[in-house]
């Protein structure tokens, strides 16, 4: 990894609680990304902020510091319990993400992470709330389900974080973090962070509604897409375009590829496609039962799976390292979703390669999506001698069962450390 994507600001320099400069220091983080820099030495100083970054720049490690020293450093009252801290992420991949580097961040506070989502471990997810936890991490739905079974109370909450805000509004969940944040302890008691790639007027609504005079920060690059990613585009038609994937998987050094097309449909085409052409791929999209999207993420993480294919639910919140190329199979409607998608590569420094194919469909969105990142994607007809034309049948995908669920009604959760308090933590005299 490179590292002039950092700031000259150091982590032992901000007074930072001692648990998490040795969780940082095992973790490897000496220096700030711009975003740490700007935002932390604002939200230690327990003033609320909103922060726009772009994807990768290590939006969820400046949440999750902030929030961790200030309940490391805050009394407890005595008979209280948690969740003392609720982060809202839009995706369940996103939630696991944010959850995963709490646990590494936070190893030596001794403090209990929880992460609630939808479609598996009900039961298990009901019992860790039940037990006690510090900080609930997790998306709105799942979260107000057990809310209304009273398994948690919100009444003790002192840190609120929205992460992928802008994403939230356009899956439709702003109804469902309204309800949360009102009943939550009011603005002026808690310390409020929003984080998102884009803060548009929508966004700046909510963080001044729910928040208590946050503090904007923009950390913008030169260009909206990252720096160091290699955009190229080819014009193709709709027949060609299976072809044209096969020859640019073939020809290029593809070691970790992800693919993104605008409907499940495709998705499943797509990969019947590849693996009848004897590359190996996996479908990842919104229906894919919890459990195995878990895992076919590990694998494409740790290399055993060099080619997913994904709607738009892949497109954010996903921290994988080491993606060499992302393909636009299908331009997306939406010219944020163009951002988001590239953004999957040239991670934290690195560089990458996004090729995107324009076909008769959705060439369409070419004048949006180049007008929004304000440059012209490099572009050219397909190559004849780049479209393959030995092409093997698609193989049939199995057909996916339907996610588990349910479950029995809870009771109120206690407090972290066994019933003692929150765990690690001060208690007020």
């Amino acid at each position: 990894m490179e590292k002039d994507h950092l700031s000259d600001v150091r982590f032992d320099s901000l007074g930072l609680h001692e648990s998490l400069l040795i969780g940082l220091q095992e973790a490897g983080f000496e220096r700030c990304t711009p975003i740490q820099a700007e935002t932390l030495p604002i939200l230690l100083r327990k003033q609320d902020v909103a922060g726009q970054a772009q994807t990768g720049t290590g939006k969820s490690a400046a949440f999750l510091l902030a929030c961790m020293h200030h309940l490391m450093t805050t009394p407890v009252e005595e008979g209280k319990t948690g969740p003392w801290a609720v982060v809202l992420a839009p995706t369940r991949e996103l939630a696991l993400q944010i959850h995963k580097d709490a646990e590494r961040l936070g190893h030596f506070t001794g403090m209990r992470f929880a992460c609630i989502y939808g479609g598996t471990g009900y039961e298990s997810q009901r019992r860790t709330l039940e037990q006690g936890v510090d900080i609930m991490i997790g998306t709105p739905g799942r979260i107000i389900d057990f809310y209304k079974q009273r398994v948690f109370s919100l009444d003790n909450v002192e840190v609120c974080i929205l992460d992928e805000a802008d994403r939230m509004f356009d899956m439709g969940f702003i109804a469902d973090i309204r309800y949360l944040l009102r009943r939550m302890p009011p603005p002026e008691k808690r310390i409020n962070m929003l984080f998102s790639a884009t803060l548009s007027e929508r966004v700046r609504e909510l963080a001044y509604e729910h928040m208590n005079d946050p503090k904007s920060v923009e950390i913008a690059s030169e260009s909206i897409t990252a720096d160091n990613v290699r955009q190229q585009l080819y014009h193709v038609e709709n027949d060609d375009k299976i072809g044209l994937l096969l020859g640019v998987l073939r020809t290029h050094d593809t070691t970790r590829t992800l693919i993104f097309v605008n409907t499940k449909r495709d998705a499943d085409k797509v990969t019947g496609y590849l693996l009848g052409n004897d590359i190996k791929a996996a479908v990842i999209s919104g229906d894919i039962p919890q459990n195995k999207r878990e895992q076919l993420l590990r694998d494409f993480q740790q290399g055993e799976l060099p080619v997913l294919v994904a709607t738009d639910v892949a497109a954010r919140g996903l921290h994988i390292p080491d993606v060499s190329h992302v393909i636009n199979y299908d331009l997306p409607q939406d010219a944020e979703d163009y951002v988001h998608r590239v953004g999957r590569t040239a991670r934290a420094g690195a560089a990458g390669d996004a090729i995107s194919f324009a076909c008769e469909s959705y060439v369409y969105s070419l004048p949006d999506i180049e007008k929004y990142i304000e440059q012209k994607i490099p572009s050219e007809m397909a190559p004849p001698d780049l479209i393959a034309e030995d092409i093997k049948p698609p193989k049939r995908l199995p057909r996916r069962g339907p996610a588990k669920g349910g479950g029995s009604r809870g009771r109120p959760g206690g407090r972290g450390n066994g019933g003692s308090g929150r765990r690690s933590r001060p208690q007020a005299s």
